[in-house]
């Protein structure tokens, strides 16, 4: 499978097994998350009483790949911000969205907004 750039959404529905889960499965070992989208993730487990440490070690050994929040990154979120406004899409959208250009790799969300953007990057919806 082709790798994926990850947005948060898509690593929480594959951790709560939710619908879409398998999708996330099958390219989840040599795909990349960025750094911001990380914390998101391990955000969402501390809420819910889970490991947090245990969680990161567990994506580590799926072969998901974390990639850390360059100033790069930061300046394309930045940018990605007059095309994404009118979504509202978040700062951690955007670093998500910001990692898949710099890669050229599609980003897979559960997100269905994301849908409708056209910012330079192909858009994976994990429950089309």
């Amino acid at each position: 499978m082709t790798p994926h750039v990850l947005d948060a959404s898509a690593v929480l529905a594959w951790l709560h097994a939710e619908a879409g889960a398998e999708r996330v499965e099958a390219v989840i070992s040599g795909s990349q998350i960025s750094s911001v989208n990380l914390a998101e993730v391990l955000t969402k487990v501390a809420d819910r009483g889970g490991d947090v440490r245990q969680t990161r070690l567990d994506l580590q050994v799926y072969g998901l790949t974390v990639q850390p929040f360059s100033d790069e990154q930061a300046e394309r979120c930045a940018e990605l911000r007059r095309a994404t406004r009118a979504s509202g899409l978040s700062l951690g959208d955007r670093a998500c969205l910001a990692l898949g250009l710099s890669l050229q790799w599609p980003v897979l969300t559960a997100d269905r907004i994301w849908a409708d953007l056209d910012v330079g990057v192909r858009i994976a919806l994990l429950r089309p």
